[in-house]
C-alpha cells in the first residue's frame, strides 16, 4: 500500500539559516521556522509551533544569502525522522522537515543607509527557492 508523506509549513524564521558542507562539498541549511496556529487557547493566545527544517543544494545556499531571521517563509516537504547516540552516550531522536521547494514570502529587512540594488538570481537550473518577489514586482502594474 502507498503512503502520503507530504508537508507543507507557511511561518517565519527563528534564526538566520545554518549553511554547511557534507564531506563530499553538498550544501545543506538548517532552518527553524514558527508557524501560529489558527485558533487560540482557552486563555484566548495564539499557540506557535517550531519546527526544524533541511534544506539541500543550490536551495541551500540560496536560503543562507537571502534570508535571515523573522523572514516569513512558505516550505513544501516531507517529515523525516532520525536517530542517533549523543556523546553522553544517550539515544536521540527527532522529527525534520526536508525541503523539497522554499519560497520567501513578505519584504526583507533594509537597513536605513543601504541603497536599493537589483540581485539577478540564474533560474537555469529550475531552482525555484530563489526570492521571486523582485520578478513579481516588475512584471505587476499595480
Amino acid at each position: 500500500m502507498a503512503g502520503l508523506n507530504n508537508v507543507v509549513l507557511i511561518g517565519n524564521l527563528t534564526r538566520d539559516p545554518e549553511l554547511r558542507y557534507t564531506p563530499s562539498g553538498l550544501p545543506v541549511a538548517t532552518l527553524r521556522i514558527a508557524v501560529n496556529r489558527n485558533f487560540t487557547n482557552q486563555q484566548g493566545e495564539i499557540e506557535t509551533d517550531f519546527f526544524n527544517v533541511v534544506v539541500w543544494r543550490t536551495q541551500a545556499e540560496k536560503c543562507a544569502e537571502y534570508l535571515s531571521k523573522g523572514r516569513q517563509i512558505a516550505v513544501t516537504g516531507r517529515l523525516q525522522s532520525r536517530n542517533w547516540e549523543a556523546n553522553d552516550g544517550q539515544r536521540r531522536s527527532t522529527i525534520e522537515v526536508v525541503a523539497d521547494r522554499v519560497v520567501f514570502l513578505g519584504r526583507r529587512e533594509r537597513s536605513e543607509d543601504s541603497v536599493d540594488e537589483l540581485v539577478e538570481v540564474d533560474f537555469s537550473d529550475n531552482d525555484l527557492s530563489t526570492d521571486l518577489e523582485t520578478r513579481v514586482e516588475d512584471e505587476v502594474v499595480f
